[in-house]
């Protein structure tokens, strides 16, 4: 008597993936990150909806922040469009929208009041100056987090690197204008990577 084969495993099911669950909670979330960002919520933003919510993939981030980039208009206001309207359309583009600029402009307008009183006051003068310097850490640290997508670019790591090197030189020693920078060395890095790609 042959021996009995054993049972088939069934097809494993993928664990669906993490979204939105209504537009409330897209409103939410944006209102959220747009309130914990001091002159920037890159790192907040990087955090929240790929580490925390996982809305977003590593890779899915990296590639809508740098479509965010070029696009007109603030970065992050242009990666909540993407990501509302990726998960309900067009409603969910404008909640996201809406999430990122409703409750963060009341505050705004009420700080400017504020501000305008007390501007003189060499303590908030102090503490606004180290905010910016918290910010460009968080910047600096998220810039390095998200570095290690360099190592699945289809271009040598070593042509990335002298892509960023050329990048700072020219921005932060030079001074030369962003946009003639982004079209210059993007328009580069877009020719290297089609080069790469071709077969």
């Amino acid at each position: 008597m042959p021996a009995a084969m054993p049972p088939a495993k069934p097809p494993e099911i993928p664990a669906p993936r993490p979204c939105p669950r209504s537009l409330t909670d897209l409103f939410m979330s944006f209102t959220l990150l747009a309130l914990q960002g001091f002159g920037g919520v890159l790192a907040i933003v990087q955090r929240e909806l790929v580490e925390r919510k996982g809305w977003l993939t590593h890779d899915e981030f990296l590639e809508d922040w740098a479509v965010a980039q070029i696009m007109p208009g603030p970065n992050v206001v242009n990666l909540s469009l993407m990501v509302g309207g990726r998960y309900f359309g067009l409603p969910g583009a404008l909640t996201a929208l809406a999430g990122m600029l409703a409750v963060p402009l009341v505050l705004i307008l009420l700080l400017a009041m504020l501000h305008a009183q007390f501007a003189a006051n060499p303590h908030v003068a102090g503490a606004l100056r180290g905010m910016s310097a918290v910010s460009a850490g968080l910047i600096g640290a998220t810039g390095l987090k998200l570095s290690v997508a360099l190592t699945r670019n289809p271009m040598p790591l070593a042509w990335c690197v002298a892509i960023v090197a050329a990048g700072f030189v020219l921005v932060a020693l030079l001074h030369c204008p962003l946009m003639v920078v982004l079209l210059g060395l993007g328009g580069l890095g877009f020719v290297l990577a089609w080069r790469a790609l071709r077969p």
